[in-house]
């Protein structure tokens, strides 16, 4: 990547020449899409995958350097802006911990054009839907898991279970759907892949992040002590990921369909039939390019709920200890 935390030239904000960067918060403001969708722009930037993780933890310490004030004299400001950009693209907000490649949301471009490509390519047979809804489900496995909310833990029980489920709904709707559309229009059939896709969402994410659902997750006051943990915020948290995601895949699975059925009517296309799958992979990575940062912006990453929407008896503790002092409360919703 060409460009390096050692060389930028901006303003130099380590100086005391204006006021110090919060790097702890994103860079544009959370409260508004148009603030989400630039950040996401930002972290889920493709390019940060083939970063080294020398580059990953040099970030990570001109971070923490910069707030206890010992970052290297001299230091820019879009040096740090670029160092937090790292920072939050491979390390989990919650837990700090660095984040598995696969399961980075900035991979999300590449390994999902590259899977969702070959699964709209790929869509008639049994062994191809199989095999590709396999890749599809072990993929999404990952992704949820590594973006889950790393406060609430998960045992590889779970993780197994959770992992058979989701790979069963999405070949059992897949196949079905197949064998119902044999007599169909080609272009219907071209939309089993997504609605697999979609009934898949519905059951990866909650199976892998039932932990969440069942003992509930760590909610905050605005300045971020706990308050306890609320089921309610969690199904809410989960249902804005399930509605992420989908929308995240249906603008490729469902206009690629179209504009394949429309090329396929020219001769040309239809004898150039060995490039019909990258095209697929390279129409699914721009829409991807596009899709992965809006929805995710879509829903603030830092959710929050009305203290008078959670359970009785955690509204009662936060009465009973705040009064009336706190209205909302606030939890990571996850990605």
């Amino acid at each position: 990547m060409a460009q390096t935390l050692a060389t930028q030239d901006s303003v130099v904000a380590s100086t005391g020449m204006g006021p110090r960067l919060d790097l702890s918060q994103p860079r544009w403001d959370q409260t508004t899409f148009v603030g989400r969708l630039k950040h996401f722009f930002n972290v889920t930037d493709p390019r940060t995958v083939i970063c080294s993780d020398k580059q990953l933890y040099a970030a990570r310490d001109l971070i923490n350097d910069y707030k206890v004030g010992l970052e290297p004299p001299g230091t820019t400001e879009e040096q740090l802006w670029y160092a937090q950009k790292l920072y939050m693209s491979a390390f989990h907000p919650d837990s700090g911990e660095k984040m598995n490649l696969i399961g980075k949301m900035s991979f999300q471009v590449p390994g999902g054009m590259a899977i969702t490509g070959a699964m709209l390519q790929w869509y008639k047979t049994m062994p191809a839907v199989v095999f590709w809804q396999w890749i599809n489900q072990s993929f999404n496995a990952l992704v949820n898991y590594t973006n889950r909310n790393a406060a609430s833990s998960i045992t590889n029980r779970e993780i197994g279970l959770a992992y058979v489920t989701a790979t069963s709904s999405a070949l059992v709707t897949a196949l079905s759907l197949n064998s119902l559309t044999k007599k169909s229009p080609p272009l219907i059939a071209r939309y089993v892949p997504f609605a697999a896709v979609a009934a898949a969402n519905c059951v990866n994410i909650p199976m892998m992040r039932q932990k969440e659902i069942v003992s509930g997750i760590v909610v905050c006051d605005e300045k971020g002590r706990e308050l306890g943990k609320s089921k309610k915020a969690a199904r809410k948290g989960i249902t804005q990921v399930v509605t992420s995601r989908i929308i995240m895949a249906a603008p490729g699975m469902c206009v690629l369909p179209v504009i394949m059925e429309r090329l396929l009517r020219y001769p040309w296309f239809r004898r150039v039939s060995v490039l019909h799958g990258p095209f697929q992979v390279m129409a699914v990575g721009c829409f991807l390019l596009f899709m992965t940062p809006t929805a995710c912006a879509l829903f603030p990453q830092r959710c929050s709920m009305a203290v008078s929407n959670l359970e009785p008896d955690l509204q009662a503790s936060i009465r009973a200890e705040y009064g009336d002092a706190i209205q909302r409360v606030y939890f990571n919703k996850g990605l």
